[in-house]
């Protein structure tokens, strides 16, 4: 029998070392992993007596605009998310960051063979120049490679005529997500979701120089 003050002690080790962010459902999948058999029911319980509360996801505030007459491309990529190889496909999207009362935007180049970022931009306004300048850094930092799809959503500035010279210019495809569908770009939607939540969510952020708790 396993007793409530062991599964206590363990569940609150585990909910530290997760940064507070996991939930019972979570956590009870961690523990049947280490060889607690109980129900998840139980570990609801224990971290209610315990007073442990997962962080909850802030706010949501809309990046993507698609009421835009310019044209859009095809889903190319398709949701195949798994590469053999580096510079077959990269995705990018943009995020927004609360920095002392201001919302400041962040736009990322996401290799999915890696899934490192190799790209990024950010800046107070949500214009063409955050996402070129996020593409550029990716081509430089990949030494200019060709023929790699470019995938993300279709919001005006991905469809800008100045982000779309930059992939004409350097071979690029480009591949974006279906109207409203965030599922065809989930990649870089977990990487933001991971950034904000182990990270973003902790700190409050007074510049961009140093984050405090």
């Amino acid at each position: 029998m396993l007793f409530n003050e062991q599964l206590d002690k363990r569940i609150a080790a585990l909910f530290e070392e997760h940064r507070c962010l996991y939930g019972y459902r979570r956590l009870h999948v961690e523990l049947l992993e280490q060889g607690y058999y109980l129900s998840r029911e139980r570990v609801r319980r224990r971290m209610n007596k315990l007073h442990l509360k997962a962080k909850q996801r802030k706010k949501y505030k809309q990046t993507t605009d698609s009421n835009h007459d310019k044209p859009v491309a095809e889903n190319i990529l398709d949701r195949h998310f798994s590469m053999n190889a580096p510079n077959q496909a990269w995705v990018c999207d943009i995020t927004y960051i609360r920095v002392n009362g201001q919302w400041l935007y962040l736009a990322i180049v996401l290799d999915l063979y890696s899934r490192k970022i190799i790209g990024w931009a950010m800046d107070i306004r949500m214009e063409s120049a955050l996402v070129c300048q996020a593409l550029t850094m990716a081509l430089l930092h990949r030494a200019y490679p060709s023929k790699v799809i470019v995938h993300s959503d279709r919001g005006s500035q991905y469809c800008s005529e100045d982000y779309q010279a930059i992939l004409t210019a350097y071979g690029l495809t480009c591949s974006m997500s279906r109207k409203g569908n965030c599922w065809d770009n989930a990649v870089a939607e977990s990487f933001f979701h991971t950034l904000k939540t182990e990270w973003i969510y902790r700190h409050k952020l007074e510049n961009m120089a140093k984050p405090s708790r």
